[in-house]
């Protein structure tokens, strides 16, 4: 394709885009009055161009790349890393990131959209005009975005086992994300934690590799849409490849210790589900195997998951994962290349330790040295290239004003609220203290959950580690989804700590953790708060019925409020949608949610799960009543 022909292509991409829109009146549901049908999940895995097509198309363009354009399409920078967007021309950067706490000045959807239009316009300057990939945490919604629709998290989605729904959550999700002018969601995290002490155990669907396998799957799908090529679809990541959640005692970027049969009976099943539901990037773990890092470890990277499992995408790093290699970063670059790492993650621009230009330099001189075969180098940039083209990132590589109008609307925010519904696992339900009649007279609200919408979405949420308090905007605190459902004539009330309750027909207790993400989540005791003990021994001291709400990325110790407790309600991290909870909490949706991880009754018993002997947990994996 000439450079004229792709410069016309994507200007008609934005155009027609930009008819469709004014066409359609932006239709669908940003403008809708009432609540739209959920969007259809696909039945079959992402289709693709035929690969004749697609091989002819990488072949033409690796024929005609220098060494530097090559190495450039492996080169990932953080926005925040980037001394000078012209460096994005002057190295033939290929891929851009925008890290946990990596964002523009204005994380609108309109921010995000003309920040990254502008990244991708450099890249269409250079010589060849290959599209920039951009990626981003996209893990629970288009998480970064102000007035995104934020899902539950992974654990809560693995306690739905609705396969379905977790693909019309990832749908939806893509089409947020690429409003945004973004393709690339480092997304689904399908680790199956062994050990909740572990700070990123919510990003896993659960704790058997079987429902991993089914609901990454599903992400997958939903992602990529029916075609990978279609304007609605982004580029699914499977991670983190092999074995994050089984790291000893729960420590992030920790050593998984087991035999071979161990790490392809519990940490492979999901990579391979993945695979064939048409997943066309996997990123590599931080963590070791039995000593060996991840990053650098030749056998399971290029061996099993090329060779053995015939993966033809790519495989991308973590954030500045190789650096962990040794304390020698060219060293790193050859260890990790050779290994198998197509694209690399950089979150260091010039002036600092093992930087982007850095590591094009090194890479060069590796190439030159013949340290690193340049069979390896065209390896490598052949499966980004293909990616890219299956993506039909040379037709629309920038954002589409259509899906953009769609951000955080009430179509994206119904479907979020069905999954939220669905995830709640009903404990305890003592003389059927729920469901609540939306007539009573009185009702107290208590817990410092009950009106934080950062508690309710955890990590991950604008900020990385997440924050308490009113992160983003559109989203519905269980406080105010209790107000939108009861009767005009209830009284409903409201304190933190508790106190005030006297009088009320019954009480709402909402406790739980506060956000983290990872490193900073991994933790030695998992025991509810003092503070939120105070607020449950305030209630009962009161002698009124009470229903307690738990807002937590893992099963944490519950005992004493659970006692305390008429009925208790384990929520996870719901996200936005606080009238998911209501729906369940005033009778409309009977609770359906099965705990997609065993809950212990002490730290002394963790780490527990499924098949231990003995088992002789607080609550079994699957357990889960209704009304």
């Amino acid at each position: 394709m000439k450079a004229s022909q792709h410069l016309s292509l994507v200007l008609s991409s934005l155009c027609i885009a930009v008819t469709a829109s004014l066409l359609s009146g932006l239709a669908g549901c940003a403008s809708s009055t009432t609540a739209p049908k959920a969007p259809a999940a696909s039945a079959a895995p992402a289709a693709a161009p035929q690969a004749t097509g697609v091989d002819a198309h990488v072949a033409a363009l690796l024929k005609q790349m220098t060494l530097e354009e090559k190495i450039g399409q492996m080169t990932q920078v953080d926005m925040n890393a980037l001394k000078n967007k012209a460096d994005i021309q002057k190295y033939f950067l290929g891929s851009m990131l925008s890290g946990g706490n990596s964002d523009p000045n204005d994380i609108t959807a309109a921010g995000w959209a003309g920040a990254v239009d502008e990244y991708q316009g450099y890249a269409l300057k250079t010589r060849l005009k290959i599209p920039l990939l951009y990626g981003i945490d996209a893990v629970h919604g288009h998480n970064n975005v102000d007035g995104a629709v934020m899902f539950p998290h992974n654990i809560g989605l693995g306690a739905t086992r609705n396969a379905r729904l977790v693909e019309q959550a990832a749908r939806v999700t893509a089409e947020e994300v690429v409003g945004t002018g973004i393709y690339w969601a480092f997304a689904p995290c399908i680790a199956v934690p062994q050990d909740i002490r572990w700070g990123r155990t919510y990003e896993g669907f659960g704790e058997t590799p079987e429902l991993v396998s089914e609901l990454g799957a599903a992400a997958v799908r939903g992602l990529q849409g029916s075609n990978l090529s279609n304007r609605d679809s982004v580029l699914a990541c499977a991670k983190h490849f092999l074995g994050d959640g089984g790291t000893s005692k729960g420590v992030d970027q920790g050593n998984t210790i087991c035999d071979e049969a161990t790490l392809r009976k519990i940490h492979l099943p999901g990579y391979q589900a993945a695979i064939k539901a048409g997943a066309e990037s996997i990123m590599v773990s931080y963590s070791s195997w039995n000593g060996k890092k991840m990053h650098g470890n030749k056998t399971l990277l290029t061996d099993l998951l090329k060779g053995e499992l015939g993966f033809k995408g790519f495989l991308i790093s973590d954030w500045a994962a190789i650096d962990q290699l040794s304390p020698d970063f060219k060293n790193d670059i050859e260890m990790s290349i050779n290994a198998g790492l197509d694209m690399i993650m950089i979150p260091n621009g010039p002036g600092t330790k093992n930087n982007y230009v850095e590591f094009i330099e090194m890479l060069t001189a590796l190439v030159k040295e013949g340290r690193v075969s340049q069979a390896r180098i065209d390896d490598a940039v052949t499966r980004i290239l293909r990616v890219k083209v299956k993506m039909g990132l040379f037709d629309h590589p920038v954002s589409d004003p259509a899906l953009m109008a769609k951000v955080g609307c009430k179509e994206h925010r119904e479907v979020a609220r069905a999954c939220v519904r669905e995830s709640l696992v009903l404990l305890k339900n003592e003389k059927n203290a729920l469901p609540l009649s939306k007539k009573i007279k009185h009702l107290h609200v208590a817990g410092r959950g009950a009106d934080d919408l950062g508690m309710q979405c955890g990590g991950w949420t604008i900020d990385w580690q997440g924050k308490p308090g009113k992160v983003t905007k559109g989203g519905t605190t269980i406080l105010e989804a209790i107000k939108k459902t009861v009767s005009a004539d209830t009284k409903v009330t409201y304190s933190a700590d508790g106190s005030g309750a006297q009088g009320a027909d019954a009480v709402v207790v909402v406790i739980g953790e506060m956000p983290y993400a990872e490193m900073k989540g991994d933790k030695k005791d998992l025991s509810l708060s003092a503070e939120d003990l105070a607020v449950v021994k305030k209630v009962k001291d009161a002698g009124l019925p009470t229903v307690t709400i738990v807002l937590s990325g893992r099963p944490i110790l519950i005992q004493p409020a659970l006692d305390a407790s008429n009925a208790f309600i384990a929520a996870w991290l719901p996200g936005t949608e606080g009238l998911g909870v209501t729906d369940v909490l005033f009778g409309d949706f009977k609770p359906v949610g099965k705990l997609s991880h065993t809950w212990p009754r002490t730290m002394d018993q963790i780490p527990l799960h499924f098949g231990n002997k003995p088992y002789d947990p607080l609550f079994a994996y699957g357990f889960g009543l209704s009304y």
